[in-house]
Parts: C-alpha cells; structure tokens; sequence
C-alpha cells in the first residue's frame, strides 16, 4: 500500500494509514452522505459514537487500575512517607520511554491494534502482580512498573482516534465524556482498593477486579472499533498532509508555544493530582487521630473510610469539573478565542485557596476539609477535556500521537510520578519525631506545595492564552511549507489578554 492510500479498517498492522482522502474523494463523500452513512472519517455516525464509549470505558479501566493501588496501600502499615519512590523507577522507565515508541508508530500504522496489544500486556501483567508474595516485592515493583507499557499504548493514541471523528464542538463533547472516565475511574480504584483488600484481608485481590475487564476491551476494540482516516473530517482541498521524520516531529512541536505553555500546565495538574491521589486519604487519616476522632491504626488493614469518601469525592468533582469545564468555556468562545487557556488557568487559580484551606482547616474540622476538598477537585477537574482539545487544534493530525507522548512524558516526569515521593520528602524532613503530633503537622506543611503548584500552572496557561489563536490558525491551514518552516511569533503585548 502507498502511502498516500487512506487506511480502511482491515488494514494490516504495519499499513501506513497518516494520509487523508484527497479533495475529490472528499467532495464525494461530503455530497453523498446521509444520516447513517459513512462521514469523510470512513466511520458512521451511530458507529462513531460508539467507538467513544469504547475508548471511555478502556480510559475508566485505565485510571481505576492505577489508583487501584493507592487505595490498597493506603491501608497497609506498611507505607511509610518515602515509600511510594520504590514505584517510581520502573513505571517511569518503561512510561516514559515506550510513551514516544507509542506516538511515533501511533502516527504512522493501525492504531487499534497497537492499542489492542497494549492493553493485553497490560492486562497480563497486572494479574500477575496479584500473584507476588510479600517476601518477593521487587516482582511487585517490576510488574506494576511494567503496567505503564499498556498505558503508554493507550493514553497516545485514544484521543487522537476521537480528533479523526469528530471535529470543533462535537470534539470537544466527546473529548469531554472520554475524559470523565478519569475522575471516575480513580474514584473507583480507590473504592476497589479499599473496599475489596479490606474485606478479603488480601491486597492481592485488589489487583484481580480489572485484568478480566481489560481483556473484554481488547475484544471490544478488535471488534467494535473501526480506524477512522487520519485528518480526513478537517481535511481542505488546498491543504495536504505530508508524513515528516520524527525528529521533524519533535523540532515543530517544541517551536508551537500553545502546545509546549499548555504541556507545563498540564504537568501542574499532574503534579497536584498524583500528589493528592497518594496522601490525601494519609492526610485526613492523621488530622482525625491529630483531633481525637480516630484511633491510631495498629493493623495491618486499617479503617478503610477515608479511601471511600475520597474515592467518592473525586467521582462527583470529576464529572462536574469536566462539565462545568467544557459550558463555560464554550460559552466563554463566544466573546474571545482564547476561552480555553483561560477557562484552564482559572480552574488551577481558583484550586489553589481551596486546596490551602483544606489542608490548614483539617486541624479543626474534618467536614469543613472535605468540602474545601470537594471545591478543590471540581476546579482542578475543570482542566482535562481542554487540554485535549487544545492539543488536538494547535498540532497537525500527522503528529497528535506524537505531542501526546511528548505532553505524557512531560506531565507525568516532572508531575504526578515524582511529586508523591517529594511530598514524602518533604514531610521526612520537617518531621521532628515520630509522635502522632509530627505525623500530621510534617504532611500538613508539606502539602502545601500543591496550592503553590497550581498558581504555577495558572499562570502557564495564562501564557498559553497569548499564542493560543496564531497557532490554532497554522494549524487548520496547514502545508507543506508551514509544517517545515513555521512562522515566526508576534511580539508579546499585555494588551493581548
């Protein structure tokens, strides 16, 4: 196959599919479409819409089996402030490194089968981490670590399938129901985790609840999921996609600053989430001893309530954060082009005091800490479709798996997987002694880090406002000599906000 030929959905695994449907057969598919007939994408409405609630369900799997653990250790004796570090090296390792092996073949072959062999792996290897005894926790370490080679599979790819669909607001709502499945799915982890090691006395069975689950969506995407055409719905006849080198790749997409202001404040979100997502339950375990409420954990499985209403909490937030997310900011589209950035910057802006209050007040009351938390979260969540959906509008289709390796590595280097462990360290050392007192004050001080972190983020995409319309505008009118000779930026002015 040539590579200007378009990827239909029995395509071999190592066609190259990056080229869209020339104007002609465009016009054609355009005059003659009907309802329920094929869109330029090569995929049907109804079928479409189904392949969304695929990839959602996959991404809800995704997130409840990462949090699945931290609802599991949460409860053990065991987890000391350092501990999380042991996870670290593998997972980033075999994260990072696969998550651009995974957008460059991504951007170039058959996604659904690269994303099918992905969640398999994946699948496998998290049902054999519930089988490693205690006594061998380096095979604990390797197998979970091993997990990110699925997830680098999947989170690369799935949302540039949903940019091949759908176009403008129709993207952005379904982007927008893709990623409810993050809050929920974590939500749910920490609920499985919890409640399932809890019951069993066995964190093993933790691990056994998504395995089964995942191999339903690899039969889901060999069978239910069809490759739509790479850029075909966006395609203009004036413009034509060209399949560039990856280092050609890289070098544009460091030269977009819409991509690269939005990545680093991505990466606050990250940061702010995975830093909650690990201590948050600790947090509030230790301000109900601090106060009184609880007693001391003794056991090796703890009082799981903590884990449960938090786990609860990130559901609700999650699904009003993204909803309210995506309304204001298409609402906000109307008066100015830049609504995204800014509807971004003012969820982390708006986190922040909440988060600072949450964590100040847990000394003095735990419901007024939870429903700062609750508010916290719901602005923190408003962030997730936008990003997506800005990623997708200012990067050219031939290259979204690509910057969507590039943003995961990013976000997730200097984000969630090293923020857990310097929260940790952090609290090590201002701990004066090991007295319930220093447990708590030491993990209370550390945490505010997070409030800091997302005024950083903010004002990141406060930046990201700035260049946001030029490169959106090089992106829809892409060619040959825009994608390999970018035009230079305008000068910054303040009156651009």
């Amino acid at each position: 196959m040539s590579r200007g030929e378009p990827t239909s959905d029995s395509a071999p695994f190592f066609s190259s599919d990056s080229e869209a449907e020339g104007p002609e057969d465009q016009g054609t598919a355009t005059a003659n479409q009907q309802p329920d007939e094929e869109s330029p994408s090569g995929v049907s409405r109804g079928r479409a819409l189904v392949i969304v609630f695929v990839l959602c369900y996959i991404n809800l799997l995704n997130y409840m089996d990462r949090f699945t653990v931290a609802g599991t250790l949460l409860l053990g004796k065991f987890l000391s402030e350092r501990s999380p570090l042991r996870f670290l090296p593998v997972f980033i390792c075999s994260y990072m490194f696969l998550a651009p092996v995974f957008g460059y073949l991504g951007d170039r072959y058959n996604r659904k089968y690269i994303m099918s062999g992905g969640i398999t792996f994946w699948s496998l290897v998290t049902l054999a981490s519930s089988y490693t005894p205690k006594e061998h926790f380096w095979a604990l370490l390797l197998t979970r670590g091993l997990v990110g080679v699925g997830e680098a599979s999947y989170s690369t790819i799935a949302p540039t399938i949903i940019a091949d669909l759908y176009v403008k607001g129709k993207r952005t709502n379904m982007l927008s129901i893709f990623y409810f499945a993050i809050p929920v799915g974590s939500g749910l982890g920490y609920i499985v985790g919890s409640q399932v090691s809890s019951r069993a006395k066995d964190w093993h069975w933790a691990l056994r609840v998504t395995p089964g689950l995942g191999l339903i969506a690899v039969l889901l995407l060999l069978f239910v999921v069809k490759e739509p055409k790479r850029g075909a719905v966006e395609a203009r006849p004036e413009n034509h996609l060209h399949q560039t080198s990856w280092v050609a790749d890289l070098r544009d997409l460091s030269k977009n600053c819409s991509f690269m202001l939005s990545t680093f404040g991505f990466t606050a979100v990250a940061f702010v989430t995975g830093s909650l997502a690990l201590w948050a339950p600790t947090f509030l375990f230790r301000a109900a001893v601090f106060n009184g409420e609880r007693a001391p954990c003794m056991e090796a499985h703890c009082e799981s309530s903590d884990s449960l209403i938090f786990g609860a909490i990130t559901c609700i937030t999650g699904v009003l954060g993204v909803a309210s997310g995506v309304q204001v900011s298409r609402q906000l589209r109307k008066k100015t082009a830049r609504a995204d950035p800014l509807v971004c910057a003012a969820g982390l802006l708006l986190c922040a005091p909440f988060l600072y209050l949450a964590i100040m007040f847990a000394q003095a009351s735990t419901v007024a800490t939870y429903v700062f938390i609750f508010f916290g979260e719901t602005f923190l969540s408003m962030n997730w479709a936008i990003v997506a959906d800005i990623l997708l509008y200012v990067v050219v289709p031939t290259r979204r798996s690509t910057a969507e390796a590039l943003q995961i590595v990013v976000s997730h280097l200097l984000g969630d997987a090293g923020s857990p462990y310097l929260i940790g360290v952090i609290s090590d050392s201002l701990r004066k002694n090991d007295s319930f007192l220093w447990q708590f004050r030491s993990l209370q001080y550390s945490m505010l880090l997070c409030a800091f972190v997302a005024v950083v983020g903010g004002a990141f995409f406060l930046a990201t406002a700035v260049y946001i319309e030029r490169d959106r505008e090089r992106a829809e009118n892409y060619n040959t000599n825009s994608l390999l000779f970018p035009s230079a930026p305008r000068p910054f002015h303040l009156s651009w906000f």
